[in-house]
């Protein structure tokens, strides 16, 4: 909950180096989206102020406890027409019998596997109708299953939760096909350098205890569990008097306790097993390192501290909060030029944890400097303590974070999810109210006591390529015998049978005030009192690929990192104090935001203003990431991401296509600082930003503040071309990139296509995309490729279009020999699209989910903000969604087939694999 850093306005280098995954890349090309009362803080005290909001808040909030046990807490949340519920079984790995460290995740993954009255398609079927939205997730000590809906099928998520609690089916079939998507779960994780390094901390830190794994389990104890024992593990812990219901968004509070009433209350409570004791044993200072595929190295000194049930967790919290602040010592590292990153984490569990040190370092780099430089300042602030002022300014910053958790009905439910099941607390705002609480002198003797850098764990990734992109054949082989999975016609229950038939235009709650700047300058107001917040969000329409000379590829990135170092008035530590001074958050680039408490608006976009329009650019900082930046982009040019992404464009786009110009050292090396000026002239331009300001606010105030401050930023020379021109047909292709850090093999399946996102034509493919992939077992890929043959662990398909050409992407991970059998089913799904109309009652039923995304979309405000700049960007009008849901209502089958027919070419699919050579 407060176990994040206070803000994160600096541009990470690792992150805008090595986005992940090929879709990422391909978004990046083009594809993809990228008034209130103040009061007066002198004259009433934080604490004051703290039980204010929490009483206020509490008017919002209705609390039960039925006769069986089952605890239900409802909170009204308006923002949209949405609710979004969470079912928290007070059980975890922590309860999972010795040798099979999974048991509760697998037992999470056989619940959508069906129930006594609601069978897995059944299941499938109705989540997907409901939008898709929804999870599941399983920790130390608690299991979470999670839904978001329209408001209107609250009822639906609430039946499904009360059979699932009532009992599963945990069949042996089910479990023989369940086990194997999990174990690709399994394998996923395992081929992640950072989850790996993670695993072996948590091993040598609790040796001999429950905690040495955590809730993923392994292949071994999978393949030794049975159905019997998931549903005895199921008939002893799932209970009513076991679990805890958080339901929040736009309910009448009254009414929902009484359907909770009507579905849980005839549950029976359970006597629950005895829970498991933590025996920590002594712990012996411990240093390893493990190879990363990524181009730049990591750094962790991790330390065990006390879990979330100790009096010391909330100074720990600031302690954390302090420790990662940009004007403290450890961040200091970063304008130094001796890390790229760094920050400090907690992570806590019940009755124990670990806090850690994170610093990331690019390849070439000394790490055993750096570690030396980390334990320094650790070891100084264990004997002399933290500054006072950086206390306060952690705990200004928790203040206006707890107002921001409003701003998301789901991230609301997980707060109060884990407040209460996790945190053992009453509320989200009791955490505030201990923070509050907590002096500097409480945060001094926690870092005394915790920061023991004598039993530390030193963990180190380190940088290493695995060699470059290679041919895999000239094709994928012939067709096999696969019995493929069917989207069949499901009998459902009378209480979700209203769900499916009802297709229908969602209401939309957002009402945009639209202006534009004499500058040019577009200004969308949208306001909303779910908070005393305001956010900002702002884009300008760019394309580096296209606005950077060709041999200044990387001016982009240098520009990006540079812009966290204040402004022509503030230096970066002033700058960082000043946005401390309010509680903000700010970032400034070609992407833009601020978020701010309503009060402090005026302030905040000044400060905005400040950085994005008169930016320091300091020449000592450029010679410092100069050289960081060619050291990360040579690692990055050789790292099997990167290649991976790079042979997929290369496979797409022909030889002379802007999207396949990178940087590289030579380039990086070369740019000096009239080059990252003239970059920034061209390319922060008025003419082609969009300023998106939501909140609590007036359009009239909202359009005054921009006004002031942005009004005379001007535009200089001609627009720039930064539209991707078309592009010819792509060829199949087979491309293996070899990654020694993998387990598994990532698959993408891509082709170009000759299609804009104007063209009437996208809204039935997007359609028959979603028949394909649009949502969990209910989709074809997933029926055939986990639900049926358990290949993968998820499978996406994604229709990407821009204002010139567009990609279609499958992508999935699997083991190596079944990549070529599960792009066989791939293609003859696709080809099966083409061959026949998709069913009435399968199209019904995706229409049903697209229709309920809408809402969905608008259920926070980074959602709402993001949709609008998005559609800006694609030259959209903002309420696009609204005509999308009358062009899915009226399409009909034989017009997706028609779509794919004329757009979808499956013998031309591009198969790029990163990981061991596919068999």
């Amino acid at each position: 909950m407060n176990t994040r850093q206070m803000h994160s306005r600096h541009f990470n280098l690792a992150s805008s180096l090595c986005a992940g995954g090929a879709c990422a890349l391909l978004a990046a090309q083009g594809y993809a989206s990228p008034a209130a009362k103040s009061t007066d803080p002198a004259a009433v005290t934080p604490a004051a102020a703290a039980a204010a909001a929490a009483a206020a808040a509490e008017q919002n909030v209705l609390r039960a406890t039925l006769p069986n046990g089952l605890r239900v807490i409802i909170v009204r949340n308006t923002l949209a027409p949405v609710v979004a519920t969470s079912v928290n079984y007070l059980v975890g790995s922590d309860e999972a019998p010795p040798g099979f460290p999974g048991t509760a995740h697998a037992q999470e993954h056989m619940m959508f596997r069906g129930s006594p009255g609601l069978s897995t398609e059944q299941l499938a079927n109705i989540s997907a109708v409901m939008g898709g939205d929804f999870n599941a997730n399983t920790r130390e000590s608690v299991t979470q299953y999670l839904f978001t809906v329209p408001a209107e099928d609250l009822d639906v998520a609430l039946h499904i939760e009360a059979l699932r609690m009532q009992g599963v089916l945990d069949t042996r079939q089910g479990w023989d096909q369940e086990r194997g998507a999990i174990e690709q779960e399994v394998a996923q994780d395992l081929s992640n350098p950072g989850y790996v390094l993670y695993a072996k901390i948590r091993s040598i830190m609790f040796s001999g205890t429950v905690y040495a794994h955590d809730a993923l389990g392994t292949r071994a104890s999978f393949d030794k569990t049975t159905a019997a024992m998931l549903h005895g593990f199921h008939d002893a812990w799932y209970a009513p008097n076991n679990a805890l219901l958080i339901v929040v968004g736009d309910v009448e509070l009254q009414a929902t306790l009484q359907q909770v009433r009507e579905l849980f209350g005839a549950i029976k409570s359970k006597p629950l097993p005895a829970r498991p004791q933590l025996r920590l044993r002594p712990l012996r200072a411990q240093s390893f390192s493990v190879d990363t595929d990524q181009p730049v190295g990591t750094q962790m000194i991790a330390l065990r501290t006390p879990g979330l049930d100790s009096a010391d967790f909330p100074a720990l919290e600031l302690l954390s909060d302090v420790l990662s602040s940009h004007r403290f010592d450890l961040y200091g590292l970063v304008p130094q030029g001796k890390a790229i990153d760094a920050q400090f984490s907690l992570d806590p569990l019940p009755q124990a944890g670990l806090a850690y040190a994170e610093v990331s370092f690019a390849a070439g780099a000394d790490p055993n400097a750096l570690e030396r430089d980390v334990r320094s300042i650790l070891k100084a602030v264990a004997r002399d303590g933290v500054p006072p002022e950086l206390v306060e300014a952690a705990k200004l910053h928790e203040r206006s974070e707890a107002e921001f958790q409003k701003n998301s009905i789901a991230g609301a439910a997980s707060v109060w999810s884990d407040a209460v099941a996790l945190y053992g607390l009453d509320s989200p705002e009791d955490d505030l109210a201990r923070i509050e609480k907590v002096t500097v002198a409480d945060v001094n003797r926690v870092a005394r006591r915790y920061l023991d850098l004598d039993h530390a764990v030193s963990a180190r990734m380190v940088p290493h390529g695995s060699g470059r992109p290679v041919a895999a054949g000239s094709g994928y082989g012939g067709p096999e015998s696969i019995a493929l999975g069917e989207a069949s016609s499901t009998a459902l229950p009378d209480w979700a049978q209203a769900a499916l038939q009802r297709l229908a235009v969602p209401d939309s709650t957002t009402h945009p005030v639209v202006s534009t700047l004499a500058n040019g300058l577009t200004l969308i107001v949208q306001p909303e009192a779910v908070s005393d917040t305001v956010s900002v969000y702002g884009f300008i329409r760019n394309r580096p690929e296209m606005q950077a000379p060709a041999a200044q590829q990387g001016v982009s990135q240098l520009l990006d990192l540079l812009l966290p170092y204040g402004s022509e008035q503030l230096d970066r530590v002033a700058f960082e104090q000043a946005l401390d001074g309010i509680g903000a958050r700010e970032r400034a680039g070609t992407e833009f935001s601020l978020q701010v408490l309503s009060q402090d608006f005026d302030r905040g976009v000044q400060l905005l203003a400040d950085n994005q329009l008169h930016p320091a650019l300091p020449p000592q900082a450029l010679e410092v990431l100069r050289g960081q930046v060619s050291q990360v982009v040579g690692a990055r040019n050789s790292s099997p991401a990167h290649l991976a992404q790079h042979a997929l464009r290369e496979s797409l786009f022909p030889k002379d296509d802007p999207s396949l110009r990178e940087a590289t050292p030579q380039s990086v090396r070369a740019l000096g600082m009239d080059q990252v000026r003239a970059y920034y002239r061209d390319t922060f331009r008025p003419d082609l930003a969009t300023i998106v300001v939501i909140g609590n606010i007036t359009p009239p105030q909202a359009q005054a503040t921009i006004g002031k401050y942005f009004g005379d930023w001007s535009a200089a020379g001609a627009t720039p071309q930064i539209d991707l021109p078309s592009v010819p047909p792509n060829r199949a292709a087979l491309i293996a990139v070899p990654d020694d850090s993998r387990i598994q093999d990532q698959v993408v399946l891509a082709e170009n296509l000759d299609l804009t996102r104007s063209d009437p034509d996208y809204y039935a493919l997007s359609l028959g995309s979603a028949v394909l992939g649009g949502g969990f077992y209910s989709t074809r890929f997933s029926i055939d490729l986990r639900k049926n043959a358990g290949l993968v662990y998820s499978v996406g398909s994604q229709l990407q279009v821009g204002r010139s050409r567009g990609v279609y992407l499958i992508d999935y991970a699997c083991d190596p020999q079944n990549v070529t059998r599960a792009q066989e089913i791939v293609v003859r799904d696709l080809k099966a699209m083409q061959a026949q109309p998709v069913g009435e009652e399968e199209l019904q039923r995706v229409k049903a989910l697209l229709l309920r995304r809408i809402p969905l979309g608008e259920a926070s405000i980074d959602d709402i903000a993001l949709g609008f700049i998005h559609r800006r960007d694609l030259n959209l009008p903002l309420d696009e969604p609204i005509s999308a849901a009358r062009r899915y209502i009226a399409l009909q089958p034989l017009e997706v087939q028609a779509a794919f027919k004329k757009w979808l070419r499956p013998d031309d699919l591009v198969r790029v694999t990163q990981g061991p050579a596919p068999k």
